[in-house]
C-alpha cells in the first residue's frame, strides 16, 4: 500500500506518460500481478515489477512501445541464452506486462480508484487486455456492484458477464480469459491502545507498510501528534468513547497502555467489535487474569476471549527492546491480516485458567500505571 501511496503521489504530480502493470506470471517472479510502476516524461518512476531487474528495460522502451496504444510485453527471467523471449536474468519466470500510456480515459479511471482506495473506498478494477484486434478496455467496479467507469465499446452482455463472475466469486480468480482483474484495496487500519514510547516504532513500522494508523490514550500528555508524526490521527480518549474510534472487523489493534486498569476497561470494550487481530501486550500472567476478569465482565466464557486475543502479542523472533516488540507485533498482524498466520503463542483458555489457579484468585499486579500520573 506504501507503493500505492507513491504512485498516485507521482500521477498527483502531473506528467505521467506511461503505466506498467504486471498482469501475469508463469512460474516464479519477485511480483504478484497488479504490481505496477509508473513512469514521468522525463524517466523518473514510482512503483516496481520486478525486483529490479527488468525496470531499466522497460523504462527504456516504454514509451517507444506504447506509440499506437497499450500492448502486453512478455519478459523471461530465466536464464537462457537461447530463449525467444527477452529478458533472462535467472530469476526463473515469464511475466506479462501490460504498458499503457497514461493520457487515456482507462488509465485517469484507474488512477482515480487508487486514489479513492487510499482513503478507503474499495473497488474492482477489469482490464480487457490488448491483443491483435482489439484495443486495450477499462471497467470499475465499485462495491455497490455498479459501474463507475467503462470504456467506449464495451457491450452491456461482456460487462454484466464480467460484474457476475467477479459477484459470483467475491473475487477476479475465474474472470473469463482475456480479462485482468484487480481489487484497488484499502489501507490496513491499526489502532494502537497506549501511547507510551514503546508506541512509536510500532507506528513507525507500519507507516513504512502504508498502514492508516491511530494512536488512542486517555492520558492527555501521552496522546500528543507530535509524538507520533506518522500516525495518521492521534485521540485522548477512554474506553468509555471507544465506540467513537469506529474500530471495525477488518481492522488491527494492539492494546498497550501498560495500565492493568485501563487495559481492562478497553479490552471490554474492544472484544465484542471483534476486530480481525486484536493484541495484548503483556506476559502470559497478567493477561491470563485481564482475560478471566473481562470475561466475567462481559458473560462470555474465557475461550471465547482467547479465540479473539492474540497473547503474548507478536511472534516469537527473539531480541529485546521496542524496536524488535514492534518488529514481533507487526509481522504478526500483518501475517493475521494477509490470512498467513501459522503458529503463534496465542492464550488458550486453559493456561488463563492454569495462571488464575495459581494466583489464587490475587493479582498481585501494579494497579495504576506511573504515566497515569501527569
Amino acid at each position: 500500500m506504501r507503493e500505492t501511496r507513491q504512485i498516485v503521489r507521482r500521477w498527483q504530480q502531473g506528467g505521467a506518460s506511461v503505466l506498467v502493470t504486471l498482469v501475469r506470471v508463469e512460474g516464479s517472479s519477485y511480483r504478484r500481478p497488479g504490481a505496477r510502476l509508473l513512469l514521468g516524461a522525463s524517466g523518473e518512476y514510482a512503483g516496481t515489477i520486478s525486483g529490479g531487474c527488468l525496470e531499466a528495460e522497460v523504462i527504456r522502451k516504454a514509451q517507444w512501445v506504447v506509440r499506437k496504444g497499450a500492448v502486453v510485453e512478455r519478459y523471461s527471467t530465466m536464464f537462457d541464452d537461447t530463449a525467444d523471449v527477452p529478458f533472462g536474468l535467472g530469476c526463473g519466470g515469464v511475466v506479462d506486462l501490460l504498458v499503457e500510456p497514461a493520457n487515456t480515459p482507462e488509465c485517469r479511471a484507474l488512477m482515480a480508484a487508487l486514489e479513492r482506495s487510499i482513503v478507503g473506498e474499495e473497488a474492482t478494477a477489469l482490464t480487457w487486455l490488448p491483443h491483435e484486434g482489439r484495443r486495450l478496455q477499462r471497467a470499475i467496479l465499485a462495491e455497490s456492484g455498479d459501474y463507475t467507469f467503462a470504456s467506449d465499446g464495451l457491450t452491456e452482455t461482456e460487462l454484466v458477464a464480467a460484474r457476475a463472475a467477479v459477484l459470483q466469486c467475491d473475487g477476479v480468480e475465474n474472470l473469463p480469459a482475456g480479462i485482468f482483474g484487480e481489487r484497488t484495496t484499502a489501507p490496513q487500519r491499526l489502532f494502537l491502545l497506549g501511547a507510551g514510547d514503546d508506541a512509536k516504532p510500532l507506528v513507525s513500522l507500519a507507516a513504512l507498510l502504508g498502514w492508516r494508523v491511530s494512536v488512542v490514550d486517555g492520558r492527555a500528555q501521552l496522546a500528543r501528534p507530535e509524538r507520533f508524526p506518522e500516525a495518521e490521527c492521534v485521540v485522548t480518549a477512554s474506553a468509555s468513547s471507544s465506540e467513537a474510534l469506529g474500530i471495525r472487523a477488518n481492522d488491527a489493534v494492539v492494546l498497550m497502555t501498560h495500565s492493568y486498569e485501563q487495559d481492562r476497561e478497553l479490552l471490554a470494550a474492544v472484544l465484542p467489535l471483534k476486530p480481525r487481530y486484536l493484541g495484548l501486550l503483556g506476559a502470559r500472567h497478567r493477561s491470563s487474569l485481564l482475560v478471566s476478569e473481562v470475561a466475567a465482565m462481559l458473560n462470555w466464557t474465557v475461550a471465547e476471549c482467547c479465540a479473539q486475543i492474540y497473547a503474548p502479542v507478536g511472534l516469537d523472533l527473539g531480541g529485546d527492546g521496542p524496536e524488535a516488540i514492534a518488529l514481533a507485533v507487526i509481522a504478526e498482524a500483518q501475517a493475521c491480516c494477509m490470512g498467513k498466520l501459522g503458529a503463534s503463542r496465542r492464550l488458550l483458555a486453559e493456561d488463563v485458567e492454569k495462571h488464575v489457579r495459581e494466583s489464587g484468585g490475587e493479582r498481585h499486579l501494579q494497579r495504576q500505571c506511573a504515566l497515569d500520573v501527569a
